[in-house]
């Protein structure tokens, strides 16, 4: 989690990428046909936004603006990252 100077809360989705965390609505698994169906309804409608620099999806963010962010990290990593725990570590660097 990274705090810009204007209180914008953004978390890395993978490969410098970044999303403002007070849009995402739900981080899910792609695998289930719902999820598909919603990642090429996203496509079409041109609300798809590629952050896997190539790599396999392996968590879908879902957005207030109905976006949907693929992303090649893990559900779980990108979750963690929401919490104020991790802000505290970043303050180290």
């Amino acid at each position: 989690m990274k705090r810009t100077g204007t209180g914008l809360v953004l978390i890395n989705v993978g490969f410098g990428n970044v999303v403002s965390a007070a849009r995402v609505i739900a981080v899910v698994a792609p695998g289930s046909s719902p999820m598909k169906r919603l990642r090429e309804e996203a496509g079409e409608r041109g609300k798809l936004i590629d952050a896997t620099q190539g790599r396999k999806t392996r968590a879908i963010i879902i957005t207030d603006s109905d976006h949907i962010i693929l992303s090649a990290l893990q559900v779980e990593t990108i979750t963690q990252r929401f919490s104020p725990e991790q802000d505290r570590g970043s303050d180290k660097e």
